[in-house]
């Protein structure tokens, strides 16, 4: 998953970059990995949204490679390499908005900085998760929030989990507001922007905010 690859310090450069040829050989049209999403909404005592607790599953052939990969680095454990990627995938994706756009009754909401987040081994596949904080915190009562996560050049799919053709009860999640409706929203891209994204070879990216269009939307809505 190309996210991560360039940021890597001398020690584990070589693996990664590696893993980005390996992710992609036999690919030939975006999206050419995919991540399996959960998001949990956090609220204060007084109902305003604070912030999304993500958990992003990778998909299970990089997750092999990288497992296999990280084994093999001399003087370290599989431990020591999942704490190395996890810095480096959260400094990657912060220079990239952490993928995430959320929205408040449209208008978009300022994020804050990651600090809490951890790599590790789940299911066998390598899993990301972090607390994204938001640098306002508007009030949900009366309100609907919206939020995308997505790649911006479509190399990597991001969706929501699911059992079968639904999100399951775990893909989103709010507890300290059961009046809320929560519901995940199926992408719905332009036919023109399917054929361009299929038009892709392995080693292109798409044009920026090409992944907007075929990301899933999670909304919540608080009388």
């Amino acid at each position: 998953m190309r996210f991560v690859y360039h940021w890597l310090t001398p020690k584990w450069a070589s693996i990664f970059g590696a893993l980005s040829l390996l992710a992609s050989a036999s690919v030939m049209a975006h999206p050419h990995g995919w991540i399996d999403i959960s998001v949990r909404i956090l609220t204060d005592d007084e109902g305003r949204v604070t912030g999304l607790h993500q958990t992003w599953q990778m998909d299970p052939f990089y997750s092999l490679v990288v497992f296999d990969e990280l084994q093999r680095v001399e003087g370290a454990t599989l431990d020591e390499g999942l704490d190395q990627l996890g810095g480096e995938i959260r400094n990657n994706l912060a220079s990239q908005g952490y993928f995430t756009e959320v929205r408040v009754e449209g208008e978009r909401l300022p994020l804050g900085e990651v600090r809490e987040y951890t790599a590790m081994q789940r299911d066998d596949r390598l899993t990301f998760i972090f607390i994204l904080p938001f640098s306002s915190t508007p009030a949900l009562s009366g309100s609907t929030l919206t939020y995308q996560v997505y790649d911006p050049t479509y190399y990597l799919e991001v969706v929501h989990e699911a059992e079968g053709d639904e999100p399951s009860d775990d893909a989103l999640v709010l507890r300290k507001m059961p009046q809320c409706e929560l519901s995940v929203l199926p992408a719905d891209p332009d036919p023109e922007r399917v054929m361009a994204a299929s038009r892709l070879d392995a080693d292109e990216s798409g044009e920026p905010g090409l992944g907007r269009y075929f990301a899933e939307t999670g909304r919540v809505v608080c009388p």
